[in-house]
């Protein structure tokens, strides 16, 4: 299952469907309900509910998208096994007693490629926006975008981890996207700790 990996591609449609205005517009108003994650209690824009990764916000925006258009999207850039089924709020999260959408890490890959290269069908505009919410760190040798996602197993600790994004270095683009379970906590964070250590070994961060 993609786990919030997949609010790349929610905010596109989003911004594409008009939505969303931008990345620092007021969006997402908090419901009141008090919830885990500190970050996710309270109003956020764009910018700020994808970097807390705020799965209510989200939530709501595929409500809003609808299972008619989400799943017209899904099927037109080919994401993963195209299974909504599991409902059009959740059927990118593994939850007990239902089957989520499933994509491998070359699929993320392939996807983020056509996607950069203007393949897939999202404006240029909005490409941008969500280059800019996904940019994490600048250094002098590169610039990292990505997004996490993580999943949790029955026992409450971490099962699954995923870090996606592309790193622009050099004039160049190189895509990637880092998956893993086993180990003691598997996480978003610790796949995103990963894939940095590597980039800097290859001296593109």
């Amino acid at each position: 299952p993609p786990c919030s990996t997949f609010k790349i591609y929610n905010a596109l449609i989003g911004l594409e469907e008009g939505l969303l205005k931008g990345a620092d517009d007021p969006w997402y108003v908090w419901d009141g309900v008090v919830r885990d994650f500190e970050g996710w209690n309270k109003d956020l824009t764009l910018r700020e509910a994808f970097g807390v990764s705020a799965v209510p916000a989200f939530q709501g925006l595929a409500r809003e998208i609808g299972l008619g258009r989400m799943q017209k999207y899904i099927d037109g850039i080919g994401y993963g096994t195209r299974d909504i089924s599991a409902g059009v709020d959740t059927f990118w999260l593994p939850r007990e007693g239902a089957s989520p959408i499933m994509i491998s890490a070359r699929e993320q890959v392939e996807l983020l490629k056509a996607l950069l290269a203007g393949h897939l069908p999202f404006s240029t505009d909005n490409v941008a926006v969500l280059k800019d919410i996904m940019r994490i760190e600048t250094t002098a040798r590169g610039t990292l975008y990505g997004k996490t996602g993580s999943a949790m197993g029955p026992d409450g600790r971490g099962a699954l981890g995923w870090f996606v994004g592309f790193v622009e270095t050099l004039g160049q683009t190189r895509v990637f996207a880092c998956n893993i379970t086993g180990g003691e906590n598997p996480s978003g964070p610790a796949a995103r700790g990963i894939v940095r250590d590597i980039l800097v070994s290859l001296g593109l961060l």
